[in-house]
């Protein structure tokens, strides 16, 4: 049977990304819908791979790619996103109906740097899904298609005044001052402050990157004649025990995340949109966002879990989107021919 169309999401082997991958394939979306999931390394696949077969052999009807994809190198997602877009073109991929940028990297007390040149949250969270989703618009579905962004509350609003975190944001009133300072990594760094604060703002950085990327996106969208029918999602999951801890603390990592992945049943249960989650809950709202809600031109609509939000004021400031999209443009190195976006520049 033909089908509707193709779901891709990056980090499809991580915590929140495989749980997407599982409601997928349990549900009827998996027989309507091609799976193209990506990830860093073909090794990451077999987890994943394992749990859609299992299905597979009790319901044979989801198919489904697996495409490797590592968001530290731009140069792997160019090419990712060249082969996806061949593939969609000769007719052997179905068009997206839905592309949902899920991967994620998070660091605590240390700062890496990709081969690029760029501080590794601001390029794996933001830099390479802005090139990676302007490279493979070309391949979406001109008249469904949903560009679906997992964001944070860490991007700034009132639960990063409460809790453990408030530190972390105590005092500061924007967490973007120039795109210069997130992507070099100059700001909130370890030597600044050795706590695990630092990289917990960084990371609330990046996501902001990605909600300032998402209303500026869809906005542009809107006045392009041939693709203005893509709409925009984007989602808090909530704080979730997945492997983006695994960089956090010793406390963290060996304790905290089994205690957060025990506690976030109950709390799921008794506040579905609560702070803590568990990664099945996430997973349903990412799809409803994706799929159930009717988008509307110009506009990203911003849930929290299953509620309709909005994000901080800061994430839909104009002059800040157009700025970050400006210098990510030079830092991507996006060139005429790359996009079919009309107004990409």
């Amino acid at each position: 049977m033909a089908k509707a169309g193709s779901i891709l999401i990056t980090g499809a082997n991580g915590g929140l990304g495989s749980s997407i991958v599982s409601r997928v394939v349990s549900s009827g979306l998996g027989s309507r819908y091609h799976g193209i999931y990506t990830v860093r390394t073909p090794k990451g696949a077999e987890p994943v791979r394992a749990s859609i077969e299992k299905c597979n052999r009790r319901r044979p009807q989801h198919t489904y790619d697996f495409v490797n994809l590592d968001l530290s190198s731009l140069d792997s997602t160019r090419a990712c996103a060249r082969d996806i877009n061949g593939r969609v073109a000769d007719g052997s991929l179905p068009r997206i109906r839905a592309l949902v940028l899920n991967a994620g990297y998070q660091e605590s007390t240390t700062l890496e740097f990709s081969d690029d040149g760029f501080d590794m949250t601001f390029q794996v969270n933001f830099l390479s899904h802005f090139l990676f989703t302007l490279m493979v618009l070309q391949s979406m579905d001109k008249e469904k298609g949903r560009v679906m962004v997992v964001g944070s509350w860490s991007h700034d609003d009132p639960r990063n005044k409460v809790g453990p975190v408030s530190e972390a944001f105590k005092g500061m009133d924007t967490l973007f001052s120039t795109t210069e300072a997130l992507a070099r990594g100059t700001w909130s760094t370890p030597q600044e402050d050795p706590t695990l604060c630092s990289g917990f703002r960084r990371y609330g950085a990046s996501k902001l990157c990605e909600l300032l990327f998402m209303h500026e996106l869809a906005a542009r969208l809107a006045k392009d004649p041939e693709l203005s029918n893509i709409t925009i999602a984007g989602l808090d999951p909530g704080a979730m025990s997945t492997g983006l801890l695994r960089r956090g603390s010793w406390f963290m990592t060996t304790i905290g995340a089994p205690l957060l992945r025990i506690g976030a049943v109950a709390t799921t249960y008794f506040s579905p949109n609560g702070m803590f989650r568990t990664t099945d809950k996430s997973a349903a709202d990412a799809l409803r966002a994706s799929f159930d809600v009717e988008g509307e031109k110009g506009k990203a609509l911003y849930f929290n879990g299953s509620e309709l939000c909005d994000t901080s004021a800061e994430a839909r400031d104009e002059a800040k989107r157009g700025m970050l999209w400006t210098d990510s443009v030079g830092y991507a190195q996006i060139k005429a021919g790359d996009t079919a976006l009309a107004h990409w520049q």
